[in-house]
């Protein structure tokens, strides 16, 4: 069969022929429809992701997609190691599929569950989000942080502000459900100062971060309380993605100052509990919201043998890559 194919960590996959996945018991064959790039697929191949998926190789990249079992059933799913979803055929763990609703295309079925499980999750578990809270969304004009708007106003949240880079999106985000948008390529007294703005008019009860690095430091900054008498306010703050840099410096008045409560969303953060409700009711709900046009997710269509090409760049204008496998 045709796959993506690495056969060392830190190469960029290649489109070529691979052997048919063995099936083992608890497996099932799947049939692979579609099958989105993420910034965890290159993490991953690259071998700087904490886990450390691909210890068998040659291996096939792609963590999730959407493919048909052989009884017709079209549903989403993960793939088994070294069998990843950006192939003709995989292998799937039986019980960790969930299905697609017929009025959702393969495309989309494939593009929004990462994401979308992810900002839902931050949300709601990380940041127990309750009706009218305010949030502010670190990297919005992403395609996670989009999603993340829109998830947030339909779990009731209050106030929503946004920050990022790309000025053209500006007016998307907020078309989305953003109430305000704090552009991160003016100079940075003018994000501190539009921080601090944005926090003393509407305090935040959740912040979600895909950025890490320098503007989280300004955030941070910004959030840092200079009164000893002070009443400090909770603030949920969920550090998800770090596009802007892995590391910052987080000064001890930051958590002696404010209400801060530090988290992270990512595997290994969550409950059982939690990963149990994203395939039995997080996708499925993300699935019919989108199904009925309420979830709403750019993407960009390429062929399974375009592969390599498509590997080395992000989606335009916050467009999500969609690998069509058959």
């Amino acid at each position: 069969m045709k796959a993506a194919v690495i056969h060392q960590t830190g190469e960029i996959p290649q489109y070529e022929d691979i052997a048919d996945p063995i099936i083992k018991d608890g497996q099932q064959l799947g049939f692979v429809k579609a099958a989105s790039i993420k910034n965890l697929d290159r993490s991953l191949a690259k071998g700087s992701h904490y886990d450390k998926s691909y210890r068998q190789l040659p291996a096939i990249v792609g963590v999730d997609g959407v493919a048909m079992l052989e009884d017709g059933t079209r549903v989403y799913t993960g793939s088994v190691p070294p069998y990843g979803m950006m192939a003709e055929k995989t292998a799937i763990p039986q019980g960790y599929t969930v299905p697609v609703p017929d009025g959702l295309d393969d495309i989309t079925a494939a593009a929004l569950p990462n994401p979308a499980a992810s900002a839902w999750m931050a949300l709601a578990w990380r940041g127990q989000l309750k009706p009218g809270n305010n949030v502010l969304i670190l990297g919005a004009t992403g395609i996670t942080g989009k999603l993340a708007i829109q998830i947030a106003r339909h779990l009731g949240a209050g106030k929503i502000i946004t920050a990022g880079r790309n000025e053209s999106l500006f007016e998307q985000l907020k078309a989305l459900g953003a109430d305000e948008v704090i552009s991160l390529s003016q100079p940075e007294d003018d994000i501190k100062a539009a921080f601090k703005k944005a926090a003393k008019e509407t305090p935040f009860d959740v912040v979600l971060d895909y950025l890490w690095g320098r503007p989280a430091e300004l955030l941070l900054d910004a959030l840092t309380g200079h009164d000893l008498r002070a009443v400090g306010k909770v603030t949920r703050y969920i550090h998800i993605g770090e596009m802007a840099g892995s590391t910052i410096q987080l000064p001890g008045a930051v958590l002696r100052s404010t209400g801060l409560e530090l988290y992270g969303s990512g595997g290994g953060s969550m409950s059982k509990e939690a990963m149990t409700s994203l395939f039995t009711e997080i996708v499925p709900t993300i699935f019919r919201l989108a199904a009925e046009g309420k979830l709403l997710i750019d993407t960009e269509v390429v062929p399974l043998s375009a592969i390599a090409e498509a590997w080395q760049r992000a989606g335009d204008g916050g467009k999500r890559i969609v690998v069509q496998c058959g």
